[in-house]
């Protein structure tokens, strides 16, 4: 089986100024989302794993270093979305991403270590998903943990699945707050 891709879109934001302040460096977030043909477009199927397998490389090396390339910085923060149309399910959609085939192509690119933070849903065709990044090291790091937004205005329709890799050169611009370490150390005492 393969993916039958009705359109790749790329995004790429440079932030320079945050809240009156210049920051000391560009914040940059690129992500990369195929807009795909739904691979369960029966409804409801038993098994999902056996597609997802066949087809989970095959997205992830559509997805994973493309979005390394558009960033053009190393990668510190990243995520991953599935954004699943009205005719389908969001198992079909947690199916796709929730696959280390798919995964692993992305956090090799982006050399990580770290699990994936991600977020699936079903939706109407236009509909927003919020996708939440974190350190490709290490998941505690407080200050990678932040969320982009992806909107596609013509997708998916009923029968199509948004697949999207989201990459960060950096944590939250001005990102301030204590350490995780130091919040449990402040809290046990």
């Amino acid at each position: 089986m393969s993916i039958t891709v009705r359109k790749i879109v790329r995004h790429r934001e440079e932030t320079v100024r945050e809240m009156g302040q210049d920051l000391t460096s560009t914040h940059v977030v690129a992500w990369v989302a195929a807009v795909i043909e739904n691979p369960y477009p029966e409804g409801y199927v038993q098994d999902l794993v056996t597609t997802a397998d066949e087809i989970g490389q095959e997205i992830g090396a559509l997805l994973g270093p493309p979005v390394v390339e558009l960033l053009g910085e190393p990668v510190e923060a990243f995520g991953k979305a599935a954004l699943v149309g009205l005719d389908g399910e969001v198992e079909h959609g947690s199916a796709l991403i929730h696959n280390l085939r798919f995964g692993n192509e992305f956090r090799n690119a982006a050399e990580g270590t770290e699990l994936l933070p991600a977020a699936e849903k079903v939706g109407p065709t236009g509909s927003a998903i919020d996708v939440p990044l974190k350190h490709k090291l290490d998941a505690k790091t407080r200050s990678h943990h932040q969320t982009i937004t992806i909107v596609i205005p013509d997708a998916p329709r009923p029968r199509e699945i948004v697949v999207a890799c989201v990459a960060s050169n950096a944590g939250r611009p001005l990102a301030r707050l204590a350490t995780f370490g130091a919040e449990v150390a402040e809290v046990s005492a």
